[in-house]
Formats: C-alpha cells, sequence, structure tokens
C-alpha cells in the first residue's frame, strides 16, 4: 500500500462507527488479497476476530441491512452503533498512565527532537511488548503499534539525505531545471530517462547481504571469505530507467564501466524497448549524475553520446545533478533499491542468476525491468583529444552549460 491508502484506511477507521467500520475494513482486506486481514490488523490495531466479523458480513447481506438503517436513521431516532456497554474499554481507560509509561520506556531511544511532527524509534513492538507486561500491563504488540502512531511515532530507514561538504549554491535551481525539463518531455510524449551504473558485484558463491526464509536451522552454504574469483570475474549492472512508463533496463557488463558501455547501454535500451514505446520520439532527456563513467567533463562520454544520438537519429538532451547529491537521481530509489531488495540473501553465483534475480523484479507500483548480459570488452582510460571533442555537435544551455546541454546530430549521419 502506498501512503495515500494507508492515510485513507487509518482516518476512515477513525471516523466510521464499529459497525460500520469492521465491514469497511474487511472490504479493504478483500482488495488486498491474500494476508489482507493480517495487513489491515497490523496497520488499525484492529481484532483478527472483528474483521473476520466485518467479512462474514460482507457475504450474509448484512451491508444491506446497515445501509437500510442509515437509511432510517434521523435526529430524534439515531443509528444505533451497538448494544449498550457491548465491547472492551481502551486498555488506556483500564490504565491512564500506559502512555506515559510507553513514551518513558522511548525516551532513550528515541531521535529527532521532540518540537519535529515526526518521531522514531529503535525499540521493536514485541520488546516493547514484554517490556510492558513485565511491569503488569496486559498489552499486545499490536495495539503498542497503535498507541506509537497516536503519538506520533513511525519506523524508519536511515536515508542518505546529509550531502558531505557544503551544498552547491545553484544545487536547489539545477534540481528546479530538471524538474520542469522532464515534466516538458513528459507532457510531449517524449521520452525521460534516467541512469546510473549500480555497485559491481563478484560473481561467486559469496554471502548475500539481508535474509531471506528457508528451513530452519538450514541456511544456505556459502564461502566463508569474500576474495574475488578471477574466473568468475564480476558483474558490472548499468541501469536506464524509463521515469514515465516505470520500466527499466539493465544492462550486466563483465568488463570495465566506461562512457562506452554507459551509452551502448542507452542504445540497447532503446533499441530493445524505447523504440517500440516511443515510435514518434523526436528527443530524448537523460538525468544522470555528475561523475564517473556518465560524468559532466568526462570528454568520452559526449563524443559517445554524438555518435548514440547519429545512431537513434535524435537530438539527445542531458542534465547532470549537482555535485553530492547522486541519491535524488531516480534511478537510485524506484530501480536500483528494488533490485537490491530482490536479492538479498541470494548468493549471485554466476552471471545466469543475475540477469534472472534482476529480470524477476517488480513492484506493487507496477514496475518491469528488463536485463540481458554485455559480454564485450570495454577499453579502459581511453583518451579523446581535442580535435575529436570539437566534432561533438554540442550546445549548452545558457543555466550552468556544464551540467545541461544537448547533443545534436551531425549533417549527413542520420
Amino acid at each position: 500500500m502506498n501512503d495515500i491508502e494507508i492515510s485513507r484506511i487509518t482516518t476512515m477507521a477513525k471516523l466510521l462507527p464499529e459497525n460500520i467500520r469492521r465491514v469497511y475494513l474487511a472490504f479493504e482486506a478483500q482488495a488486498l488479497g491474500y494476508g489482507g486481514l493480517t495487513e489491515i490488523s497490523r496497520l488499525t490495531g484492529v481484532s483478527m476476530t472483528t474483521l473476520r466479523a466485518g467479512a462474514r458480513e460482507l457475504k450474509d447481506g448484512t451491508v444491506e441491512t446497515l445501509v437500510q438503517n442509515y437509511a432510517a436513521a434521523s435526529p430524534t431516532r439515531p443509528l444505533k452503533e451497538r448494544a449498550p456497554g457491548a465491547g472492551r474499554r481502551r486498555i488506556t481507560q483500564k490504565f491512564k498512565e500506559l502512555t506515559e509509561v510507553l513514551e518513558k520506556l522511548l525516551a532513550n531511544a528515541t531521535f529527532g527532537s521532540p518540537d519535529q511532527p515526526l518521531l522514531w524509534t529503535t525499540r521493536s513492538l514485541r520488546n516493547l511488548e514484554t517490556a510492558l507486561q513485565t511491569q503488569g500491563y496486559p498489552v499486545s504488540y499490536r495495539t503498542i503499534g497503535t498507541l506509537l502512531a497516536d503519538l506520533g511515532y513511525s519506523l524508519q530507514l536511515n536515508q542518505k539525505n546529509l550531502q558531505v561538504g557544503a551544498k552547491h549554491v545553484d544545487r536547489d535551481a539545477q534540481f528546479q531545471f530538471i524538474n520542469a525539463r522532464a515534466q516538458e518531455f513528459i507532457e510531449q510524449g517524449e521520452p525521460v530517462i534516467s541512469i546510473d551504473a549500480k555497485k559491481k558485484e563478484n560473481i561467486g558463491n559469496f554471502i548475500g547481504k539481508g535474509a531471506e526464509y528457508a528451513p530452519k536451522g538450514n541456511p544456505v552454504a556459502v564461502l566463508d571469505h569474500d576474495f574475488p574469483l578471477p574466473e568468475a570475474g564480476k558483474a558490472v549492472p548499468y541501469g536506464v530507467f524509463d521515469m514515465a512508463a516505470n520500466e527499466g533496463f539493465v544492462n550486466v557488463g563483465i568488463s570495465a564501466d566506461t562512457a562506452e558501455f554507459a551509452v551502448e547501454s542507452i542504445y540497447q535500451w532503446w533499441h530493445q524497448m524505447g523504440h517500440e514505446r516511443y515510435s514518434k520520439a523526436r528527443k530524448l532527456f537523460i538525468t544522470c549524475d555528475g561523475g564517473g563513467s556518465n560524468g559532466s567533463r568526462n570528454r568520452l562520454w559526449k563524443t559517445a553520446l554524438q555518435d548514440l544520438a547519429n545512431r537513434i537519429g535524435m537530438e539527445i538532451f542531458v542534465s547532470h545533478f549537482p555535485p553530492g547529491t547522486s541519491k535524488w537521481n531516480k534511478i537510485e530509489h524506484r530501480m536500483f533499491s528494488q533490485i537490491t531488495k530482490n536479492w538479498r540473501g541470494r548468493p549471485l553465483v554466476s552471471m545466469q542468476v543475475i540477469v534472472s534475480l534482476i529480470a524477476a523484479t517488480t513492484t506493487r507500483q507496477g514496475l518491469k525491468i528488463r536485463c540481458q548480459p554485455d559480454r564485450n570488452i570495454y577499453e579502459r582510460g581511453k583518451k579523446i583529444s581535442d580535435k575529436e571533442l570539437a566534432k561533438v555537435n554540442l550546445s549548452q544551455e545558457d543555466f550552468h552549460g556544464d551540467w545541461n546541454y544537448s547533443t545534436e546530430l551531425q549533417p549527413g549521419k542520420v
């Protein structure tokens, strides 16, 4: 579920009377499919017994009766929610000090400032449950989750959002430039892609970060060291993410991450995916980091882009993210992070395994990825002379031409 769906469900659960609430939540659980009741119970704190009752009412026609009761209700004959005195009191009514006791447990484990609207905790629900029960409070971890949500707590992961060193004076302006141009291209039906190279991976039976379910006491056996195996080599995944289509392409090389490899990866995306989706495209917009194989000062990158423009017959626009802001590149958190989740705990024993795991990566938002191996050898340290660079038909933008430029078709090369 996304944030909007979660907000809708939790808000409606608080607003609706009990008999309507359980039916509504059962309906939302039904829409989620398998495991929906468990997920809704975890999210709202409503017991599984109540949700199952709501699910039964969805099936046996009780909903129609509820609708009729609503239609018949009036100020002089209010809608009856439940029998007088029915249901258990909230645990915070029985133990009025419970919230204060819970906050004291969290006092030494909370990050952030008290005047901030969002707090987060390093204590797990199960540990908090044990601590409270030890003090005599018969509270479940599900109820604790509801109490924490009411207090403004949520689980948070570390994020690489703090830039090393002082930020560039034009950082925000560059973000605005990229966003405006991307929106312009998307509205015109022109392709907008985010590109980058993912971290190199040693191929072999090495330990995979993270964990996955396996029979108890029977973990996957891997090598007891992480030294690279020369005969197996390394995998160099280079990704292309189509922002409008939420589709990706990954070209997995075995050589070096060079500008020629980067541009070949873009061409393979265009040849295999982009050309069909954007058959009437006249131009292409690329967003990328400012360094590495697709760096803003990389001469080979610009000459290779010229070759690409000539091959696909389109003008290519490029915008680089400012120094120290590579994590804002869409491909990082829209595609690469999902690939990392999908192969967590999996030893990358072969190129076939790597390609298969990447291609199998999907999300509830509809992400699809195509992946292929690239066994070409790319030359490291290739130099481009001033004369060769001068042949590039390059046009720089008025705003930060070093970050924003386009490569036009060379006459007679189409």
